[in-house]
């Protein structure tokens, strides 16, 4: 299995095998995602992955060669 290059918000980049859970793909890289109910019902861990907003509690991390992560920013949520 190949590993997924994922560029995260801080600049950084780490690796990781597709499947894995977003929240251990993060905490491996060293990066804070914030949660709330880890269900996916309250958007708290919304992140953005190449430009599809995703909740990063529910979600695993795609057979992809390369992913942009950033943070989801809501304009009516502030």
């Amino acid at each position: 299995m190949k590993n997924v290059k994922i560029n995260w918000p801080n600049k950084k980049s780490s690796y990781c095998a597709p499947g894995v859970e977003w929240l251990k793909a993060a905490y491996c890289a060293d990066v804070e995602i914030p949660t709330g109910c880890l269900g996916g019902s309250c958007g708290a861990c919304e992140i953005e992955v190449n430009g599809e907003v995703i909740r990063a509690c529910i979600a695993t991390v795609p057979d992809k060669k390369e992913l942009d992560v950033d943070f989801f920013s809501d304009p009516y949520w502030q």
